[in-house]
């Protein structure tokens, strides 16, 4: 043995890696690295299994990737350790069995496509599986929540026209039953210059002054609100609420707890760019053009 091993410097402290109990042992460097407690070998670890573990400064904390996992030795002594540090070649070396940096990075690389892959298809997948299975109370719910956030952006403020009130849902009641949707379906007007429209879940349709100031005639307005009603029929409002709200939505759909973080994620996003997907936004311009031939009328161009 080494003059390192016979000095009495080659104490120790081990961890056996099932409790938390620190232990004084004394280290023996012959063909392993033996582990002592009163006398007693109650480890050997093999210098090409040993490797550097986390320790605070001016200590060495060893593991060994043939022991308990948590097992962990820590050397205070400088002359112990420079005498451990040349006998352990693979010191540095990655825990996992030596494979070291490379498979690190391939089980990186591989979670970052998985949580792609979550992204791009499983979770629109998931939004359309579950979308059929969500009863219209739930989305009716929903879309109480959604609305109440809408009307928080807009500080509550309705369009104060009566007149222009009244033709507004004179067109939309209209548009509603030439598409043979019920009466549940509302209809708004806020006052805001913003150009936009928006359907919410549980058969809610809004329209922004700003859009109605830029609209052309009354049958672009109509073409307008009919896509919007193509979004209604379809649940797209509702497909998004589940694909942009995610966890918060399913926990409220498994737990019957309506929180509102889902439906504000759903209202945010809705109003900055109205946005769903390509096949949606076909579906409701096939819807408003279908809506609109059986009024008679002729589909100008609106915006989806």
């Amino acid at each position: 043995m080494s003059g390192v091993m016979d000095s009495g410097a080659n104490t120790a402290f081990y961890f056996d890696g099932t409790s938390s109990k620190r232990r004084t042992v004394v280290l023996h460097l012959g063909e392993t690295l033996e582990i002592e407690e009163d006398g007693q070998r109650i480890a050997a670890w093999p210098y090409a299994d040993i490797r550097r573990a986390d320790s605070p400064s001016g200590k060495l904390r060893l593991a060994c990737i043939s022991a308990a996992a948590l097992a962990r030795l820590e050397i205070r002594d400088a002359a112990l350790a420079a005498e451990l540090v040349a006998r352990c070649e693979k010191l540095d070396e990655h825990m996992l069995g030596g494979r070291g940096v490379a498979t690190i990075v391939g089980w990186s690389l591989a979670a970052t496509v998985s949580i792609i892959l979550v992204v791009l298809f499983g979770v629109p997948l998931a939004a359309d599986r579950l979308a059929a299975l969500v009863p219209a109370s739930f989305e009716r719910r929903l879309g109480e929540v959604a609305d109440s956030q809408v009307k928080m952006v807009f500080d509550g403020k309705p369009c104060d026209n009566p007149a222009g009130q009244r033709a507004f849902e004179k067109l939309v009641n209209t548009l509603r039953e030439s598409a043979g949707m019920d009466t549940s379906v509302q209809s708004g007007v806020f006052s805001t210059p913003i150009p936009n429209a928006f359907a919410l879940p549980g058969g809610r349709v809004y329209v922004l002054d700003g859009l109605l100031a830029k609209a052309e005639n009354v049958d672009e307005l109509a073409g307008i609100l009919a896509h919007e009603l193509g979004h209604l029929r379809h649940r797209d409002g509702l497909r998004g609420m589940i694909h942009n709200g995610g966890t918060s939505f399913l926990m409220g759909l498994l737990f019957g707890d309506i929180t509102g973080s889902g439906a504000m994620i759903f209202a945010s996003r809705t109003l900055v760019n109205a946005s769903h997907s390509r096949e949606a936004e076909q579906n409701a311009d096939s819807f408003a053009i279908e809506t609109m031939h059986r009024l008679g009328r002729r589909p100008s161009r609106w915006a989806n």
